[in-house]
């Protein structure tokens, strides 16, 4: 009988879920960057073998919420925990553990499903620091297994998909062959140029931007697709970093989600970007509904003073 199941990829912010994600399904879905908090709202990534299929969910990053957003960001993680046949915590292994790891591994006690333990950044370590790793983090939990990888080269990959295969029920094919990912084409663009806003902005701007697709005109497709966005930010101080001395950085970032775009439609792309302040849009649900974030109940936590 084949084997087929869905496993959700939870951890810290930045420890490497979306290029996970990414590596084992053969395409890019989600998008990645040095920021913590890149992912927003639950990817799914579809991967098939000659003996099954493995429904990956890519989640956004366990932390500690200070706004609606990221209320939404970590429900939406947690929730897959119950929801899903295995679980794979993945831990940044060129970092130390610290009270975050620990916070993400008590929510995991409770978890009836097997879990394991994927030590990404492995390229980043010394081998002669991986073992003392290994022993210290099996005190987290009883895991199915643990797996050291490196999802930028690919390194452990494959023993990894393996484990998980394993793991999976019996059972035929969740969905057809052909079916990548859940990500509506509009989400996909929005989400590129989002990438390239990280790529390019330091400091607290990545976390207060959002993009939203205005326009998605597919009336000439095949030769030309026609995209209008909008780049949100939260201060009007912000607008100007964004646009750039004489329009450099939107028309950098424009340039580098156009060929991106370009190559994922496999068509020529039109892109219209434009840049608008909308104060707090983070705590605004409506906004929120609009660009997709799944809603929540809970309320964001006070920050510490």
């Amino acid at each position: 009988m084949p084997r087929s199941g869905y496993v959700s990829l939870v951890g810290r912010p930045n420890a490497g879920k979306s290029t996970l994600l990414n590596r084992i399904v053969g395409q890019k879905v989600a998008i990645v960057s040095d920021k913590p908090q890149t992912t927003r709202t639950r990817i799914v990534g579809v991967q098939n073998y000659p003996d099954g299929q493995i429904v990956f969910v890519d989640t956004p990053g366990i932390h500690r919420p200070l706004h609606r957003l990221n209320v939404r960001m970590v429900d939406a993680a947690v929730e897959t925990l119950r929801e899903v046949d295995v679980v794979v915590l993945v831990f940044d292994a060129s970092t130390r553990p610290g009270s975050g790891d620990a916070f993400v591994s008590r929510l995991l006690q409770d978890v009836k499903r097997p879990i394991v333990l994927v030590l990404n950044k492995i390229d980043l370590v010394a081998k002669a620091k991986l073992l003392p790793l290994i022993e210290q983090v099996q005190g987290w939990h009883d895991f199915a297994s643990i797996v050291p990888v490196s999802a930028e080269t690919g390194d452990g990959v494959e023993r990894l998909e393996q484990v998980l295969l394993d793991l999976m029920p019996e059972g035929a094919p969740i969905h057809d062959l052909d079916y990548l990912t859940d990500q509506p084409e509009r989400a996909i663009v929005a989400e590129t140029v989002r990438e390239k806003v990280l790529m390019h902005t330091r400091a607290e701007l990545p976390f207060s931007t959002a993009v939203i697709v205005d326009q998605f005109d597919e009336e000439s497709r095949e030769r030309l697709l026609r995209l209008y966005c909008t780049i949100f930010v939260e201060q009007n101080s912000q607008k100007p970093i964004v646009i750039g001395r004489g329009g450099e950085m939107i028309k950098r970032i424009g340039t580098e989600a156009r060929q991106d775009l370009e190559r994922f439609f496999g068509t020529k792309v039109f892109l219209d970007l434009r840049v608008k302040v909308n104060p707090d849009w983070r705590n605004d649900d409506r906004a929120l509904d609009d660009l997709g974030v799944p809603r929540t109940e809970r309320r964001p936590r006070k920050p510490r003073r």
